[in-house]
């Protein structure tokens, strides 16, 4: 397994969100990574821009 490009993070989950996800990267024959990575691009926008508010 290569990590190029990540970074390590600790998540606290529900253990049974946990347990599911699991199964599910499991089904798929992909990594838990793979699995919350392509969810994450699924679910967040192409683009986030951050806009500075005037004070």
């Amino acid at each position: 397994m290569t990590t190029n490009n990540k970074q390590r993070v600790t998540l606290f989950l529900n253990p049974s969100l946990l347990k599911q996800a699991k199964a599910q990267a499991i089904a798929e024959g992909i990594s838990l990574t793979s699995l919350i990575e392509k969810i994450l691009i699924k679910y967040l926008p192409k683009e986030t821009v951050f806009k500075k508010k005037d004070i």
